[in-house]
């Protein structure tokens, strides 16, 4: 930015979240590979493409999973950028990946798995909170770096981008997920001014195209697969 020192400029961060996820078998996916976008996750990404097509966008980076890169890249593409990865953007691990969640019906129904959920604080079903802060920080960083007095859009998914905005905003970072303030396709907007965050925003460019039981404090509704699948990120 001319005539602004140079940690003084503004430098604005979007975290993502990625768009809706084919899974009919509402299985936890986390991490697996072949997790695709459906087709309304695909419009959820073109309308957010749309929404930042005028904003100086001058980085775009998404999680290395198939659902992140895909919802990415209408960005890059609008802006006529290539789309970076970068691995600290990832889902949270789990132990439950790959199953259903339930407890009449999914993984809760085998007593070898209740284990797992003994400290919630840590949480001890999966990857630290302290660990997602850390990398997903590192991830912010290097895109606020990578557009210096403009503008990058990070795709990453629900738990780690709610992890890191609890850190921000210096609230603890055990919580209820029915609270969660992180809809599919949704920006969470983090302002630098020189290194330091200053500000932090939320909107939700594609909220008309977001079924009602996943908006961001929607009750969870019976035999939603999706829905029950909050509490671990997606």
């Amino acid at each position: 930015m001319s005539g602004t020192a140079a940690g003084d400029e503004l430098t604005v961060v979007h975290l993502m979240r990625h768009g809706e996820v084919n899974n009919p078998d509402g299985i936890l996916y986390g991490r697996l590979p072949d997790y695709h976008l459906s087709e309304l996750g695909r419009r959820m990404a073109d309308r957010v493409a749309e929404h930042l097509a005028q904003r100086d966008v001058t980085h775009v980076v998404a999680s290395p999973l198939d659902r992140a890169q895909e919802t990415a890249t209408p960005i890059a593409k609008a802006h006529g950028l290539d789309l970076a990865t970068d691995g600290r953007l990832i889902e949270a691990a789990n132990v439950f990946e790959g199953k259903t969640f339930g407890v009449g019906d999914g993984a809760l129904k085998n007593p070898e798995n209740w284990k797992h959920l003994v400290n919630p604080f840590k949480p001890s079903w999966g990857e630290p909170y302290v660990e997602q802060v850390v990398r997903m920080m590192g991830a912010l960083d290097a895109a606020k770096d990578a557009a210096r007095g403009h503008e990058a859009v990070c795709v990453s998914h629900q738990l780690p981008i709610w992890i890191v905005r609890s850190f921000v905003e210096k609230r603890r970072l055990w919580h209820d997920p029915r609270k969660r303030q992180c809809t599919l396709a949704s920006l969470t907007t983090f302002t630098y001014r020189g290194d330091r965050i200053v500000s932090v925003g939320y909107s939700e460019p594609a909220r008309d195209l977001v079924p009602a039981h996943l908006l961001a404090g929607a009750k969870p509704v019976k035999g939603k697969g999706k829905a029950a699948g909050k509490a671990f990120g997606a």
